[in-house]
């Protein structure tokens, strides 16, 4: 029977489930061996029946084209990451305090401003970011938690760490497909699952709530919460659907919903008005209240954010987060660990560039060969260039971009993302993968076991966005106690 790894070469970058002399990584050896007892063909047996749940399942994405909006299935590889409790352990003590310096920035900014006053960061920075919501001046959410939901992309370098690659504090998503690529293994690999001992990632949606709850501004037994989709044509609409259904709570677009003169928020049903003490929202908050940001949103509610200034609703994430979720504001939040926790950083940033200072201009421009140019703003792996993979042209036409508005770019050193094997048609090849887990802040902290993991299909792509051309692995937190 043919090895399903004895062609498998990871090259020169670190790889998740063997070393570099070509032997199991801590905790991996039963998926090692496995590999090395399944054909290529049963392989692809698997690779179909996990097609075939996945459709069976209906769990699908949607990629925004000229050509419309069109619904895929969600790509997954059928082969696990494993990664160790203990090193987990450790990745989530940092991220956790990551969570808790961002949340102390976002309070300190629309409170006293002292980390501008004390010039640990450039006061233009913030105060003329698009992000920077000057109606949010004043408010403080409960448990100064503005940032209640992150989704924090690692990725794992040449040296075998863990980095934060960057924070997303917006409307992060991504944890639906998490939890049903667990339900994918399960299904497709029953007999595989059960020989490890991995801890669970279903229990993502009853934390949910909880901290949802832990929010309310009346602490009742059972508070109204409700999730704000876009609607069904938005690319994340699964899984608003998802985790309404989960939670138990209502799917809500913004005309279900309406403030009365007394500023509460109310949810309109047959049977009447009911209260609204809790909004997950799941829409850009440029569209959430027309009376306030865009005047031609019909995505939003009129008079939400008087209601929610007014602390008669909590709003998570809460208007205004956004103003952390910054690929600029990210190179300063080591000092933002330093100065609100006192303590270093347990989790670390990637180097950063920022095209704004003269000198890191200057030296992006003449290193464009070999760093990552990224806008400011964007997500999604859009408007990004690589720069060891891209054409002299394309850096010419970056260059010219930086030069005309160097405020609106940073650049990263071209990282060599960690590899896992990954089945193909053919064979089990590496292909290039990040991670991202999601921590929940309200009362309490409560990070995710593991996250989801994205990887990279394209042979030697570094893009692992799912709206291109990336998929999915589930991730194993291995050898901790359920």
């Amino acid at each position: 029977m043919e090895n399903s790894l004895e062609l498998y070469t990871p090259e020169e970058y670190f790889d998740e489930l063997l070393t570099d002399s070509g032997r199991a990584r801590s905790g991996a050896a039963r998926i090692v061996n496995w590999l090395k007892k399944t054909d290529q063909s049963e392989l692809q047996r698997y690779r179909e029946t996990a097609e075939l749940a996945v459709k069976e399942m209906g769990i699908s994405f949607t990629v925004y084209s000229d050509r419309g909006n069109i619904d895929r299935s969600w790509p997954f590889d059928i082969i696990p990451r494993i990664i160790p409790a203990a090193e987990w352990q450790r990745v989530s003590r940092g991220l956790i305090q990551r969570t808790r310096a961002l949340n102390c920035f976002i309070q300190d900014v629309y409170t006293n401003q002292r980390i501008l006053a004390d010039d640990i960061l450039p006061a233009e920075l913030i105060l003329k970011s698009p992000n920077y919501r000057p109606e949010c001046r004043g408010v403080t959410p409960k448990h100064q938690a503005w940032a209640n939901i992150t989704g924090s992309d690692l990725i794992r370098g040449s040296d075998g760490q863990f980095y934060v690659l960057e924070d997303n504090l917006r409307v992060p998503s991504g944890v639906s497909y998490m939890i049903e690529n667990r339900e994918l293994t399960k299904r497709v690999m029953p007999e595989i699952f059960a020989n490890h001992s991995v801890l669970p990632v279903d229990d993502y949606a009853s934390q949910l709530y909880k901290m949802l709850a832990s929010l309310a501004p009346i602490q009742r037994k059972k508070p109204s919460i409700v999730v704000l989709t876009p609607g069904i044509y938005n690319s994340a609409y699964f899984e608003h659907a998802y985790l309404a259904r989960e939670m138990g709570v209502e799917l809500v677009e913004g005309s279900d919903l309406s403030v009365n003169s007394d500023g509460i928020v109310v949810m309109n049903t047959v049977e009447g008005d009911v209260r609204v003490d809790v909004i997950y929202r799941r829409i850009n908050e440029e569209f959430l209240d027309p009376e306030v940001f865009r005047d031609d949103s019909e995505l939003g509610t009129p008079g939400l954010m008087r209601a929610w200034q007014t602390g008669n609703v909590a709003i998570a994430n809460a208007p205004g987060a956004g103003v952390a979720d910054d690929k600029a504001i990210y190179a300063y939040v080591p000092d933002m660990i330093r100065y609100y926790l006192g303590a270093e950083p347990l989790i670390q940033n990637i180097e950063t560039y920022l095209c704004r200072n003269e000198k890191d201009r200057e030296f992006v421009l003449n290193n464009l060969d070999k760093l990552v140019v990224k806008p400011v703003n964007e997500s999604g792996g859009y408007g990004i260039m690589i720069g060891p993979h891209s054409s002299a042209s394309k850096r010419r036409r970056f260059a010219k971009l930086i030069e005309a508005n160097p405020e609106s770019y940073i650049a990263q050193p071209t990282i060599t993302l960690s590899t896992a094997p990954t089945a193909g048609k053919d064979s089990v090849e590496p292909r290039h993968l990040d991670l991202r887990p999601f921590i929940l802040q309200g009362k309490d902290s409560w990070l995710s076991a593991g996250g989801l993991t994205r990887v990279a299909l394209k042979k030697g792509s570094l893009v692992v966005n799912s709206s291109q051309g990336g998929g999915s692995k589930d991730t194993w937190i291995f050898g901790a106690k359920r």
